[in-house]
């Protein structure tokens, strides 16, 4: 018989190894800002709409395509008659019932030949699409960048506020333990609690908020239950291939040359002057050829019933006048060919802007950061020469919470130093047109080296 030792050994380790599979079950999913790309470009409702934009170009094009074909119809016909008739000197004018059918071959051009500016315009909207979507693509993933360092900011306040309640316990402990024994008055504990109150309140609220910030960051990924993220270091390294030392003028023409947005408006540009072109073809006559073959029955049979049939024709309509619609129409092309030259030099000029504006954001965060790095350091050394004072009697209590706040003010500006410093050379990298490449670059690279590890096992 076993022993009730060895059965309630038994018992316990059953217990630890259920708990230990449904921790393995429900714990939290931990992501890095590559993962959170990879999902974003596979789930993000954004994407996939441009995507659908891209599709319906390139439908567009079969359309203008088929334009370019002759079609190819076939037709029937039956008509029933009251009684048949037939004329004074007895033929035969109007039979029972009559049928016909046939095919019919007829193609419909325009002598200026806009069919096929239609069919150029199709396929430059199609690389626009492209270029649209990858814009989509860019600035949703830069969207993601933003919401990872968001919370990833917000976590570490969590950090410094649970760190500045943990010192004013302690203070308070050690203003409790000097009331006690008479060293300080009641107001220097009272100042403590009020400290720490107010400490704990912050620390509540930084909590409320990332949760906030996890859940804005999960709904912009699609991310579903709780989930942690996972801070993978990259270096401080320069973005793309420049050097410290470059001039602003090589960002820009980086960014002129790179953007998915201004190659998509020149191709908008050659678009709406092939617009123009296409539209002036109304001007033109439209030749249109057929061919046909006819067959038709009677019962009974007329004495001009004709039972086959072939024949071929050419038309040319020209219309003259069609009370000004033409002209309206070439005019509102021309208008919206000029339109798309101002959007395009706009955005010559909202790009140069965006790159200064970001070049200078990332030398300021650079600049500030070794500053705040020192200015944390000393705080830290004087919060804890001034608490040392305070227990032996040679500080305040002002003096501790100067410390203090000094502290957590070094802290928090330290931290939002740090990821406005990350976040500011993907926003460079986003305005030169090279996120996207860099990032589908690693996750190519990711993606071959875990298949020559598959390969090899």
């Amino acid at each position: 018989m076993m022993k009730p030792r060895f059965i309630i050994v038994g018992c316990i380790t059953m217990v630890l190894m259920t708990l230990t599979i449904f921790k393995s079950l429900y714990a939290a999913e931990e992501y890095s800002l590559a993962d959170l790309y990879k999902i974003a470009l596979e789930r993000a409702e954004r994407i996939k709409l441009s995507e659908e934009d891209l599709y319906i170009s390139e439908r567009t094009k079969d359309k203008a395509v088929s334009v370019l074909f002759p079609r190819l119809s076939a037709f029937g016909n039956f008509t029933g008659y009251s009684e048949d008739k037939r004329g004074s000197t007895g033929a035969l004018i109007q039979p029972d019932y009559s049928t016909s059918w046939g095919l019919r071959l007829d193609q419909s051009l325009s002598v200026s030949g806009r069919e096929f500016d239609a069919f150029k315009i199709s396929k430059d909207t199609i690389e626009k699409s492209k270029y649209d979507l990858y814009a989509v693509r860019e600035e949703y993933l830069f969207g993601v960048s933003s919401g990872y360092y968001d919370v990833l900011r917000v976590k570490k306040a969590v950090d410094i506020a649970k760190a500045n309640v943990e010192r004013l316990t302690k203070y308070r402990d050690a203003a409790a333990i000097r009331v006690r024994v008479g060293e300080v008055t009641k107001t220097v504990l009272l100042r403590a609690e009020a400290e720490l109150s107010g400490a704990q309140s912050e620390l509540v609220r930084a909590e409320n908020n990332l949760s906030f910030i996890k859940a804005v960051l999960a709904r912009i990924v699609g991310l579903t239950g709780d989930y942690n993220l996972k801070e993978v270091s990259e270096g401080n390294q320069y973005p793309s291939d420049y050097k410290p030392d470059d001039a602003l003028g090589l960002f820009k023409e980086a960014a002129l040359s790179g953007r998915a947005e201004f190659k998509s408006l020149d191709i908008q540009k050659k678009i709406a002057g092939d617009q123009v072109k296409y539209t002036r073809g109304l001007y033109w006559p439209t030749l249109s050829i057929e061919g046909v073959y006819a067959g038709r029955d009677e019962d009974p049979a007329t004495a001009s019933l004709n039972k086959e049939t072939i024949y071929a024709g050419i038309k040319l309509n020209f219309p003259f006048f069609e009370g000004g619609l033409r002209r309206a129409e070439v005019m509102e092309a021309m208008a919206k060919q000029r339109q798309a030259d101002l959007i395009y030099e706009d955005m010559r000029k909202r790009i140069n802007v965006e790159v200064e504006n970001a070049y200078l954001d990332y030398m300021t965060q650079k600049g500030v950061l070794k500053s705040l790095e020192d200015r944390l350091a000393f705080a830290r050394d004087n919060y804890s020469a001034i608490s040392r004072q305070f227990e032996f009697g040679l500080a305040n209590s002002i003096d501790v919470m100067d410390a203090n706040t000094l502290l957590v003010t070094a802290e928090r500006q330290l931290v939002d130093a740090v990821y406005n410093y990350k976040l500011s050379i993907l926003r460079l990298e986003r305005v030169t047109g090279r996120l996207l490449k860099r990032v589908t670059g690693k996750q190519a690279a990711v993606n071959s080296q875990d298949a020559k590890k598959s390969k090899r096992e």
